[in-house]
């Protein structure tokens, strides 16, 4: 039996701030997530952090993913295929706690962004469509 959508994933894409992970994504950031389940092991950890672009090369991760981790861009890695459960282990691996790791991809302090969410979070009023930004 064919599987029929509720809607076109492509709409996926539309809502703005956030990068829903999709089939595609998964495969895009397959070796990245390679690379962040490695950091589980204490023994790679101390490597990568000896030599961060030697580690890095020993993953068939693109160039623009290598770059992100070396920038700490989690936001950029979500782009390129990441997935937070896996891009968690690189904030760990720097000693990061989820709130930082979490406000870094908001433009928000730590104590900013807790205190945004301590007080309900971010308002679900305003932009809800990239599409309908113009």
């Amino acid at each position: 039996m064919p599987r029929t959508r509720l809607y076109p994933l492509e709409d996926l894409e539309d809502i703005p701030g956030t990068k829903v992970f999709t089939a595609r994504r998964s495969r895009q950031g397959y070796h990245l997530h390679k690379f962040c389940m490695s950091l589980m092991k204490e023994e790679n950890r101390k490597e990568f952090k000896a030599d961060e672009r030697a580690y890095l090369d020993k993953f068939k991760m693109t160039e623009e993913q290598k770059e992100a981790v070396l920038e700490r861009d989690l936001t950029r890695l979500l782009e390129l295929g990441g997935n937070m459960y896996f891009l968690v282990k690189i904030a760990s691996t720097d000693g990061w706690s989820a709130l930082k790791a979490v406000s870094s991809m908001s433009g928000m302090s730590a104590e900013e962004y807790s205190q945004m969410m301590q007080s309900g979070g971010r308002s679900p009023e305003g932009l809800r469509s990239i599409r309908d930004k113009n």
